[in-house]
């Protein structure tokens, strides 16, 4: 039988963590890199959104013209389980390739903002973003309207 016993004092896990820190950043690099330095699974402009003026400016790029100012902003939870409506919301997020359904139980903000350019000339027309952080994990266009839609924020041909 083979017994191993170490000293370890403040300096040794100074040093023991510093190094593991060096170790996982190299990691980190080397996937970043390996991937070609950008999210392969994102439109570039689906993350690293710092807030509503950076929402707004990815609706525009996206074809909707948008009141600069969001008309509601709300913290919400996604739900763990997807059913009834949401079941057909998580559909429309997957069909524009956004993974708010890997963030079940998660906590989110919702950005809502007044839509001023539908081509239907409707004026109750909101467009909603859902942020993670930085990223864009949902987002659609609806309307407000009590007989209202909802539909992809992506346009994708005719209305």
């Amino acid at each position: 039988m083979f017994v191993f016993t170490a000293k370890l004092n403040r300096k040794k896990a100074v040093l023991i963590t510093a190094g593991l820190a060096v170790v996982l950043a190299l990691i980190v690099l080397a996937v970043h890199a390996a991937s070609g330095g950008k999210k392969t699974d994102l439109h570039p402009s689906e993350s690293g959104i710092n807030g509503a003026q950076d929402i707004a400016a990815y609706l525009a790029a996206l074809g909707w013209q948008v009141e600069p100012e969001p008309i509601e902003t709300q913290s919400i939870v996604i739900p763990r389980q997807f059913n009834g409506v949401y079941a057909d919301y998580i559909k429309l997020q997957k069909e524009q390739g956004y993974p708010i359904e890997n963030y079940a139980g998660m906590q989110a903000v919702r950005y809502s903002f007044r839509v001023t350019n539908y081509p239907t000339g409707e004026k109750d027309i909101v467009a909603d973003v859902v942020l993670f952080g930085s990223e864009i994990i949902a987002g659609d266009i609806q309307s407000t309207a009590s007989d209202g839609f909802m539909r992809a924020l992506k346009q994708t041909g005719s209305i």
